[in-house]
């Protein structure tokens, strides 16, 4: 079944929803549904739901102990090929606040939220986290035959850690909103990352420095590392994926053209994104000699046990991966 048939379908499956939403919210029990509940000052139920894992955790940061944050995707989901389950459409149709990162990386999510009907009785605080950001324009020179998908804009904003300060502004800007009387402890929260992530800026700075400017050369899965290459001095010589989403893909001219710029600028390594089908990588190594180097984080931390459950350690993950990789 094609992805747009599924999202019909889940379409129809909300609109029948808010018709029938009295009578679910009295049969549904909470014990079998994996939303978390705050209580609010009014005394209600509170449902705060981030799309992606890295941006309930960045949410949840600003959120204290006022309110918890569930995200909507798993852990380990590329969030441009995810599949909505009837249980992801409840959630979102539920959820008294929606936090999504914005600037067209949900397309998705827009869809559902434009041609659904909401229930009538519910209101939605949505927060983009990266309103008020101006987009990098996409590399032209990595795209040979087109535009981008996402056009002139590239949404991976949170790959630079000092973007990631304005995503904090306008969630604590929404909890406010949302959760009248939690202004100060918010205000604390949101100062006190905000010092976090200057203090990581500063350890990627010092990390990156490890490697000689000249050697900071390196081709990706696809275009998701634009910022962090402007921030830190790096050059992405090319994508795999003509895209700054997954879900395009690479023609025969694209990928000889890609050779050659490996070849010219004497790259050493094709990092790959958790998730990436190694395939395309692979034949460029065969081809080229360079080596490929899986497991960078971008879209999703990992699970608590994991090696990158924060955004702040995915972030200081990516770096000694890449820092490894090309001294």
């Amino acid at each position: 079944m094609s992805r747009s048939l599924i999202l019909k379908g889940l379409l129809t499956f909300l609109v029948l929803l808010s018709a029938c939403q009295s009578g679910l919210a009295n049969s549904m029990d909470i014990a079998s549904t994996p939303m978390d509940l705050t209580v609010s000052p009014g005394g209600y139920e509170l449902r705060v739901l981030a799309v992606e894992t890295f941006l309930a955790d960045i949410a949840q940061n600003v959120a204290g102990k006022r309110i918890i944050v569930e995200s909507l995707i798993p852990y380990g989901t590329d969030p441009h090929s995810i599949e909505l389950t009837p249980q992801d459409v409840v959630k979102i149709a539920e959820s008294d606040v929606l936090i999504s990162n914005g600037s067209g990386f949900e397309e998705w999510l827009e869809e559902i939220l434009q041609n659904a009907s909401m229930p009538s009785n519910k209101s939605t605080l949505f927060i983009e986290a990266s309103a008020g950001l101006i987009s990098r324009k996409p590399d032209e020179g990595l795209y040979a035959e087109g535009e981008s998908e996402h056009g002139d804009v590239d949404p991976h904003y949170w790959l630079d850690p000092n973007m990631v300060i304005q995503y904090i502004k306008n969630i604590q800007a929404g909890f406010v909103k949302a959760y009248p009387g939690g202004e100060v402890e918010f205000a604390d929260n949101a100062h006190a990352y905000i010092e976090e992530l200057g203090q990581l800026d500063i350890w990627i700075q010092e990390t990156v420095s490890q490697i000689p400017p000249e050697r900071r050369k390196f081709v990706t899965n696809h275009e998701s590392f634009g910022y962090f290459a402007d921030r830190y001095g790096f050059q992405i010589i090319g994508t795999i994926i003509p895209s700054v989403t997954t879900s395009a893909s690479p023609s025969a001219r694209e990928l000889t053209n890609l050779v050659q710029l490996i070849q010219e600028h004497q790259v050493k390594a094709i990092f790959l994104e958790t998730g990436s089908n190694p395939e395309l990588a692979d034949q460029l190594a065969r081809e080229t000699g360079i080596q490929v180097v899986t497991g960078l984080y971008t879209h999703s931390i990992t699970p608590p046990e994991g090696e990158a459950p924060t955004y702040i350690e995915i972030m200081k993950h990516n770096v000694r991966t890449i820092v490894a990789a090309l001294q």
